[in-house]
Parts: structure tokens; C-alpha cells; sequence
């Protein structure tokens, strides 16, 4: 009869009433609910302790195999990433590549990625050997230079079989230090990627105060027809149209498809060189070519 006064009219039980009807419960719920907080806050800290202790332990890590990887790239010797060789450069990408698994998964052994780097180290050293002892080897390993302007025509095929573009030509060209692709005497693509560029006779840079001559400031030629296109908006820089083009080399029993490559100078002059390896150079445009 007295647990019944605790049940208010609308028929449900009251928090109060619940503690007097069932005391040893609520104790117990209290209990439970205590040792679970107490449980969540010591496995937080302890959650926030092996963090804190695995930042600091890929940090080290980390520390570690930049030390290995910086020194066994200076045990490969000093080079510049352009002139790396390509089996250099592999393995530097080996080396990029296991240090870098150690570093992201701590439970792979340190060892497991230094001794690797290690190993690469000595192969360098023996393939480094063979390559100055084994002329074979070398060819193998680092192939050969390649001329790609012999005589100061372009060589087609040998620039296809490397996937050697004449952007790419008129650009390391510029780079060294020639404006115009047809002054170019001989260009030999070096093993580390690197254009050799040797101008023609006459061609060469001259100070022009110390031998008395007027200065005139070089302009970079125009390229007409690269690899058989024909480059329209060039044509419309110097005022002419794809016709103009077609009747020029019409007049050399031509087509744009078999030009290789066919630029125009500030002298109005062009210059062609075909498909089948011939050079050409014609008057394209009366006076000083641009514009006019």
C-alpha cells in the first residue's frame, strides 16, 4: 500500500517513486555508471599517451631515413637530377620508395627499409664499375648520344625513334644560345638529356663592339609547317594565308605533308627541311619578311 502512493493518476512512475520502490537498483546503476566513466577516461589518456608516443616514434623514424637516404645519394655521387643516368635515376625513385614505407606503417621494421636502400647502394657501385670498365655495358645501361641536326639538316627518323619534338628542338636550341634552328651546324642529344648545340660557321656569337660592326637585334624565326601541320596562326602574324604557303611549295613540287619543318626569317627567306632529310632555303618574302 505505500509503494502504490508513489504512482501518480496518469499511471506513470516517478523518479522518486522508483528510488523508493527499487533503492538497490538505483545504487547499483550508480556504481555501474561510475566505474564506466572511469574506465572511458583512463583508456583516453592511455589512447592519448600511444599517440602522442607514435608521433614521436615516425618522427624519428623519419629523421633516421632521411639521414640513410641523403647518404647513400651521396655515395651515388654528385649530380644534378638532369644529368642523372636512368638507371640513377630508378634508383633513386627505389630509394624514395623504401623510405617512405617504414616511415607510414611503424610496425614495419626499420630495418626492412634501410637494408634495401643499402643494397641498391652497393648495386650502384658495381654497375658504376661495369659501366667504366665494360663499353658494352654502358651502351646497355645509359644508350647513346644521339644527333638529331647533322650537317644542318634535321634528322627525322632518329628525332621519332627518341619522341623528340620539334618544340622540344627549338627550345633546347634557344637555350643554347642559338635563336634559329637552321644556323644550328650539328645538335646531339646527350645520355643525360641535355641538347649540344654547335652553330654553323659565321654563326657564331660575336662581340660585335670589339670588331666595329653595327649592332642589329636578332628576332626568332617563325615556324611555317611543323611535322607536316602547317601553323596558320603564324601565317596570319605576316599577313599571309594557307594559299601563299601551298603556292610556295608548290613551286618545289611540294606539300605541306611532306615538309618536316619550315620556318621564315627576318629576311624574308624560308627555310625547309623535308621528310625524306633535304634542306632548303628559298626567298619566301621580299624585303624584311614580317608584316610586310
Amino acid at each position: 500500500m505505500t509503494a502504490c502512493k508513489n504512482i501518480p493518476a496518469h499511471g506513470k512512475i516517478t523518479e522518486s517513486g522508483n528510488y523508493n520502490m527499487f533503492p538497490h537498483k538505483w545504487q547499483e546503476i550508480r556504481l555501474t555508471a561510475a566505474k564506466t566513466a572511469g574506465i572511458c577516461c583512463r583508456k583516453t589518456a592511455h589512447t592519448v599517451e600511444k599517440g602522442g608516443m607514435g608521433m614521436l616514434t615516425v618522427c624519428i623514424r623519419a629523421v633516421i631515413l632521411y639521414l640513410v637516404s641523403a647518404l647513400a645519394m651521396r655515395l651515388m655521387g654528385k649530380r644534378q637530377l638532369g644529368q642523372l643516368q636512368p638507371y640513377e635515376f630508378v634508383m633513386a625513385l627505389l630509394i624514395a620508395d623504401l623510405a617512405a614505407s617504414p616511415m607510414e606503417n611503424v610496425e614495419t621494421p626499420l630495418l626492412y627499409g634501410i637494408g634495401p636502400i643499402l643494397a641498391l647502394v652497393c648495386l650502384h657501385a658495381l654497375l658504376t664499375v661495369l659501366d667504366v670498365k665494360c663499353p658494352g655495358v654502358r651502351k646497355w645501361l645509359c644508350a647513346a648520344p644521339s644527333v638529331v641536326i647533322r650537317d644542318g639538316v634535321i634528322q627525322r627518323d632518329e628525332m621519332k625513334r627518341l619522341n623528340y619534338t620539334l618544340s622540344d628542338l627549338c627550345e633546347e636550341v634557344r637555350a643554347g644560345g642559338v635563336l634559329d634552328v637552321n644556323h644550328v651546324q650539328t645538335a646531339i642529344l646527350e645520355t643525360s638529356g641535355k641538347l649540344s648545340v654547335f652553330p654553323k660557321a659565321g654563326e657564331e656569337s660575336v662581340r660585335r663592339r670589339d670588331v666595329h660592326i653595327q649592332a642589329q637585334e636578332e628576332m626568332i624565326p617563325l615556324s611555317l609547317v611543323m611535322d607536316g601541320r602547317v601553323q596558320r596562326e603564324h601565317l596570319k602574324v605576316i599577313g599571309r594565308d594557307e594559299k601563299w604557303l601551298q603556292a610556295l611549295l608548290a613551286d618545289l613540287s611540294l606539300t605541306a605533308e611532306w615538309v618536316f619543318y619550315a620556318s621564315l626569317d627576318r629576311d624574308g627567306f624560308v627555310s625547309l627541311h623535308t621528310s625524306d632529310g633535304a634542306f632548303m632555303r628559298i626567298r619566301g618574302i621580299d624585303g624584311e619578311g614580317r608584316g610586310q
